[in-house]
């Protein structure tokens, strides 16, 4: 699958038996339709963030096409206090998180910094979280 950022090719790491494709060029993260449930399956606060996605056409970010149907995306705010903009398919395909959107996403969720999934986020994207190159 190809980057809907860059147009690199993506490659697959399987994040807790879930597969992700990430750019290696831009450090970007699609998951699949459903894949962000089963990541937060374990969060405390799972169905407030997932309630919080609400279209958003305020933000004047470029749009970007689904990486499977290729229509453009539309864009998402998550979270109430500190909104993050995500691109979401139109026809349910999956999510687009730019660099570290996704480890914020599922910090939302999760009331316990030891949450198994933002450990291994921690673990795999250490040195790009940290602002490091």
């Amino acid at each position: 699958m190809k980057c809907p950022v860059c147009d690199e090719l993506m490659i697959v790491l399987e994040l807790d038996q879930i597969e992700i494709d990430y750019c290696t060029s831009c450090d970007g993260v699609w998951l699949d339709g459903g894949e962000l449930e089963l990541l937060l399956e374990e969060a405390s606060e799972k169905e407030k963030v997932l309630s919080s996605f609400r279209a958003d056409e305020s933000f004047e970010e470029k749009k970007i096409r689904c990486p499977i149907c290729f229509k453009k995306m539309e864009k998402v705010s998550v979270g109430k206090e500190m909104k993050i903009l995500l691109d979401r398919c139109k026809n349910n395909h999956g999510l687009w998180f730019n660099k570290g959107e996704l480890y914020e996403v599922v910090k939302l969720g999760s009331l316990d910094e030891e949450n198994k999934i933002l450990a291994l986020l921690r673990e795999i994207f250490k040195y790009k979280l940290s602002g490091g190159s």
